[in-house]
């Protein structure tokens, strides 16, 4: 038994010697290849000898090798700098030349005088491309003197062109660079950028736009940087795919800001970005991951950019708080609000509408114009054979005119002088509306207008006696009233006017008359009384002092035409108003002029665009693109889509063509991303 147990022990003993001689020569192998390892990654990169394995052994005291410290690793692109090079060559060069007006610097050089003097403007597009342009012109020591009166006037010595065009030329070099950098992102080879790279370089619109005091460059600029920062924010995990988006999104605010075609980029951005929360859909992930997923992206695409178009318009109503020639556009409050407008001159003057009072009734919404009427009457038959009231016109006038002024009665009151204390008219008052210079009141009845026949006709009355009776009582509709007792006030109270008789209101139809009305636009009762076309308000305000009718009318034609009283407007009143008023704006483009091309002409590039002709020599400046460019371009575009369609379909039928590898190549392409979009963020 003691035998046993002895062999027993020593077998146990010498098997415990052979795996600690087993782990010691393990522990020498291991470090032994570590040691291996480590002189390879110092040497000259030949592999070791009898190495079996290529892939390498990390291991937690491999990490921790080597001396600590700070360590600056600089990679410099070649190609890339080269690109650039070239790019501020072209745009940079004799930049001050031609030293006169071309083309579009007419308008922007405008805004830079009256941003340079605080004077408001109004513009269709967003100001923060005239921003960038004012601040190098501030730069570059403008003084805003310099009167920008026809394309192709010379510039005097104060001008600092080259400072004023140097905002454009530097976002068209930038433009190269960016355009290779895209590309590399979207394609696996090099080649394929540097060819876009040098495409967009010796793109003739590029290089003739980056050379003037121009928008697009600038605009396309922010809009391909947004697209850069997006597509590798898809790709990026955990902050970095935040970083990434954050800054895209602030590029592609930047972009629609300059111009609102930049929206389009930014719906790009939102499909790449849609795209890859789709495809993550589809992984085994979980739902509430997902769903912060989608919202921390969806919050930075919105929040950012709108922040940023918000910004700009802030710094925009700030830098301009003077009056100045584009004020007609804006409602009367907005003029009122704005140093040495309106207010500088009706300082003093009534409030509150009353009967007697001389008021100007102006259109609220979208076009600029008053309520008008002169001592023409409508044409007793019209050109499509319908006859009229043949009544003394009502229209609505653009310009400021002694006929804009009409009085506000009472009906059961014959006198016109403004009584003391004045009789205040509130919201649901029957008034009749006498034009100041005829004496004849505001009149609608059964009659089709003259260029909208569904509505009805408004007219002031002439009784000839021919059995159609006055119908001239209007109620008077307070629309911003805090009560229902609430008093008519000038500039701030906006009012319909609804024909008792009819029950239709009074509206602007947008309508232009004949020459028989002199081109004047047309008024209209209509039964659509919640158009916003029904509003006015009261602009100029005096009160009616003498009975007699013709000292009545030397007090109009002697009265300022300006409205009344100061207001105070906040920043987002402001801007939602001149917010309506870019979108409902249309600009009266000239047509058929030497700087214009048409549509029909640019792909085939029958025509360019003159920019700019030399009074003295035969020096042009025309915009045209790039034969090569744009045919490729366009080629390409045609090309990949076919193949697209016939791959798909192809292989929807089981005949792969392509190898996995060289498939995914080729998607990656068309979608804008060389590696697949759904990786998880880590958040």
């Amino acid at each position: 038994m003691d035998l046993d147990n002895h062999a027993k022990k020593r077998k146990d003993k010498r098997k415990l010697n052979e795996v600690n001689e087993l782990e010691e020569n393990s522990h020498k192998k291991s470090s032994s290849t570590l040691k291996r390892e480590v002189e390879r990654e110092v040497g000259d990169g030949a592999p070791a000898e009898n190495e079996l394995e290529p892939t390498k052994i990390v291991t937690p005291e491999k990490c921790n090798m080597g001396p600590s410290g700070l360590y600056l690793k600089i990679e410099i692109d070649v190609i890339l700098m080269v690109l650039l090079v070239i790019a501020f060559w072209t745009r940079l060069y004799n930049l001050e030349e031609p030293r006169y007006i071309v083309f579009d610097e007419l308008h922007y050089g405008r805004y830079v005088s009256l941003y340079t003097k605080g004077v408001f403007f109004f513009d269709a597009h967003p100001p923060l491309g005239k921003q960038l342009l004012y601040l190098a012109g501030r730069i570059g020591g403008y003084n805003g003197n310099f009167t920008f009166d026809r394309i192709g006037s010379p510039y005097s010595e104060s001008v600092p062109i080259r400072a004023l065009r140097m905002i454009p030329a530097m976002s068209g070099s930038l433009l190269v660079g960016v355009s290779y950098q895209l590309m590399l992102e979207i394609s696996m080879y090099q080649w394929t950028a540097i060819l876009a790279a040098v495409l967009v370089l010796f793109e003739n619109c590029f290089l003739a736009q980056s050379r003037f005091m121009l928008l697009e460059s600038i605009q396309i600029l922010f809009g391909l940087c947004g697209i850069y920062c997006v597509i590798k924010s898809t790709y990026k995990n955990g902050t970095a795919a935040f970083v990434w988006l954050c800054i895209g999104a602030i590029s592609l605010g930047c972009c629609f800001s300059v111009k609102y075609s930049g929206i389009y980029t930014y719906y790009l951005a939102l499909f790449l970005v849609g795209r890859q929360m789709w495809r993550r859909v589809g992984h085994d992930e979980s739902s509430l991951r997902l769903a912060l997923s989608v919202c921390w992206r969806l919050l930075v695409l919105i929040a950012l950019p709108l922040t940023v178009y918000i910004g700009v318009f802030y710094a925009h109503l700030t830098m301009l708080p003077k009056a100045g020639p584009h004020d007609s556009v804006m409602t009367s409050a907005f003029q009122a609000s704005l140093q040495g407008g309106l207010a500088s001159i009706t300082r003093g003057q009534p409030l509150h509408v009353s009967h007697g009072s001389q008021i100007t009734l102006r259109h609220s919404h979208g076009r600029t114009c008053w309520l008008h009427s002169h001592a023409h009457v409508y044409p007793v038959r019209y050109t499509d054979g319908r006859g009229s009231s043949h009544q003394q016109q009502v229209t609505c006038y653009s310009f400021k005119d002694v006929n804009n002024w009409w009085i506000v009665k009472r009906p059961d009151q014959a006198s016109l002088a403004v009584t003391n204390p004045p009789d205040t008219i509130r919201h649901g008052d029957v008034v009749q509306l006498l034009h100041g210079i005829t004496s004849r009141a505001l009149n609608s009845h059964d009659v089709a207008a003259p260029v909208s026949p569904q509505s009805q006709e408004v007219s002031c009355y002439i009784d000839y006696n021919v059995s159609m009776p006055a119908q001239n009582l209007w109620r008077v509709e307070i629309v911003n009233r805090d009560s229902d007792d609430s008093t008519w006030d000038s500039i701030r109270s906006l009012v319909r006017l609804i024909h008792m008789d009819s029950g239709s209101a009074l509206r602007f139809s947008g309508r232009q008359l004949p020459s028989w009305g002199f081109h004047q636009h047309e008024v209209v009762a209509d039964k659509v009384v919640t158009h916003q076309d029904t509003i006015w308000n009261v602009e100029e305000h005096r009160y009616t002092k003498a009975e007699d009718r013709r000292e009545r009318e030397r007090e109009l034609v002697s009265a300022e035409m300006i409205p009344t009283a100061a207001t105070q407007l906040t920043f987002w009143a402001k801007f939602m108003e001149l917010q309506y008023k870019m979108i409902a704006h249309a600009a009266d483009a000239p047509t058929g002029h030497m700087f214009a091309s048409e549509p029909t002409e640019w792909p085939l590039l029958a025509r360019s665009i003159a920019y700019w002709l030399s009074p003295h020599s035969n020096a042009q400046i025309h915009l045209i693109g790039n034969l090569v460019t744009w045919y490729a371009a366009s080629l390409s575009v045609l090309f990949y889509s076919g193949l697209l369609a016939l791959y798909a379909v192809r292989q929807r039928r089981t005949c792969n063509d392509l190898p996995p590898q060289a498939s995914q190549k080729f998607y990656n392409a068309g979608r804008g991303g060389k590696r697949a979009c759904g990786s998880s963020d880590g958040t």
